[in-house]
């Protein structure tokens, strides 16, 4: 088992922009030290849910405020890129980081961020399809033409390419079977969301087709049969499960209250459908269903590892700064977490 961090670095109520970044930069050189896998960044816009709108700008500074912990987006929101300069920034960004780029890609689940970017959802996933596979194309090699329904390019000199040859490794995220089989089909390391319950489908069906294609693309030599397959969860630790519980409700409901923001502003119930995704607002709806674990060391373990279990990851993403919470409880959360927690799920 190997443990992770994702990060929406959504707006504060009570300190600067610039405070938060700060902030961020020196949780991401504490998780560095502590020997977390790989910080992963969502990418949204027009939201306060997210103020890394251009992820590898940010990804630029955590790179220089760490030595060992691999980065990437999850994801890119590929049709709100040209083809060709993602391609450029997915270079640098690799060298910048002395080769810890791991790239998550996806077609943007909002149809309101879509459409600020005068991009219809309805056709996001055949922009998104055509992208990726113009990426692919061009991404290590010293020239590349591509011709697709969207992007088409004609003996585009490269004059750099990554540092890990061919390329870094592709991620996917997914909260439902259909993104899930096409992850897997393609070979990328896979991380789901939402309850035990709505997980096991989407990761069994992920398994399944990349089963059928005889594994993925990039192998990893650090995990088991070479590949990633991820939960994410919202973790908050601290003495007492009391302790932790004081700290994680308003946590949770005021990044609750930025998931569903975007929705509230268009009034759209079909979207929260069309999301598949657990949309609650209280800190209780989302505990209830085990996607916020807030305890004591003990408490934390013992519901992991059932998770766990359940699933059969190996790999825990975890937000562990988010909503309300300050950066010395987000610092002692964690240390506890690599203190008392990790040793023990280290093994599954």
């Amino acid at each position: 088992m190997k443990f992770g961090l994702f990060d929406h670095l959504e707006r504060s109520a009570d300190r600067s922009l610039a405070t938060q970044y700060d902030e961020r930069l020196e949780f991401a050189a504490a998780a560095d030290e502590a020997g977390f896998y790989c910080l992963h960044v969502a990418e949204h816009h027009s939201s306060p849910l997210n103020m890394v709108p251009v992820p590898g700008l940010w990804l630029s500074a955590v790179a220089r405020a760490t030595k060992r912990m691999r980065i990437g987006p999850l994801c890119y929101l590929l049709p709100l890129y040209s083809p060709l300069r993602l391609i450029e920034e997915l270079c640098m960004l690799d060298h910048l980081s002395k080769g810890r780029l791991e790239i998550g890609i996806g077609r943007g689940v909002s149809p309101f961020e879509m459409k600020y970017h005068n991009v219809e959802h309805d056709q996001s996933r055949e922009i998104f399809a055509d992208a990726y596979a113009c990426i692919r194309a061009g991404l290590g090699k010293d020239e590349f033409s591509y011709k697709g329904p969207h992007y088409e390019y004609h003996d585009v000199p490269l004059p750099f390419q990554p540092l890990q040859q061919p390329t870094p490794a592709f991620w996917y995220g997914s909260s439902n079977t259909t993104g899930a089989t096409w992850a897997g089909e393609h070979g990328m390391h896979f991380v789901a969301n939402g309850s035990v319950e709505h997980a096991k489908p989407n990761i069994d069906a992920y398994r399944a087709a990349l089963a059928k294609r005889g594994g993925v693309e990039k192998h990893k030599a650090e995990f088991p049969d070479g590949g990633v397959v991820g939960q994410l969860r919202h973790i908050v630790i601290a003495d007492t499960d009391e302790e932790a519980v004081i700290i994680a409700k308003p946590a949770m409901e005021h990044h609750a209250a930025s998931l569903n923001w975007i929705r509230e502003r268009n009034n759209s119930d079909a979207f929260t459908a069309r999301l598949n995704v657990h949309r609650d607002t209280s800190y209780e709806g989302w505990a209830d269903k085990g996607m916020v674990i807030a305890g004591s060391p003990e408490t934390v373990t013992r519901k992991l590892t059932e998770q766990v279990g359940a699933l059969g990851v190996n790999y825990l993403c975890l937000y562990m700064f988010f909503g309300t919470m300050t950066l010395p409880q987000a610092l002692r959360s964690m240390a506890l977490f690599r203190t008392e927690v990790m040793p023990k799920l280290a093994h599954l």
